[in-house]
């Protein structure tokens, strides 16, 4: 498997992973302690955050984790040369990762949802990842959708030069 396809699959592996840490926050938010049978023994803390945000970042590290391997999937069938599909590839890590560490700071931090700038820094750096993430995504599907349906096909497609003379 070449090199980028493998990154996609282990930074989805890792995020997959990243969501069922999250889920045990999300467990320990929900029953109000910290506690894992059959290890005796609890801890009561209530962890910070809302039912939304922690059930959002969990949800957001498995759906981005599955979304790399979609995309690791599909690569091959992108009409990109083995230099776009590496871009293609690391932009989309980059996009997972944002978005799932940007999820993270809202159940953590109070008033850190990255919906806008301002507030607490928890909150700047939330809207900052965001930011990053939203827009290198829709730049990648805009490029991805023009050359697919709008881009010349090199293995069916006859050079310009080619169908003018024709």
């Amino acid at each position: 498997m070449p090199r980028t396809r493998r990154q996609l699959v282990g930074h989805g592996a890792l995020l997959i992973f990243a969501g069922g840490v999250i889920g045990f926050g999300f467990l320990f938010f929900l029953i109000g302690r910290i506690e894992l049978w059959p290890i005796p023994g609890s801890i009561d803390y209530q962890l910070p955050g809302t039912y939304d945000a922690w059930r959002m970042a969990h949800m957001e590290a498995i759906v981005n984790g599955a979304l790399l391997w979609i995309t690791a999937a599909a690569l091959p069938l992108l009409p990109f040369s083995a230099i776009g599909q590496r871009r293609t590839g690391l932009c989309m890590i980059v996009v997972a990762w944002t978005i799932v560490v940007a999820s993270m700071l809202d159940p953590l931090f109070a008033d850190s949802r990255g919906l806008a700038a301002g507030g607490p820094v928890t909150n700047n750096l939330a809207f900052g990842l965001f930011y990053v993430g939203v827009g290198l995504v829709m730049i990648v599907m805009a490029v991805v959708a023009w050359k697919s349906l709008f881009g010349r096909d090199a293995d069916t497609d006859p050079p310009a030069a080619t169908r003018e003379s024709a």
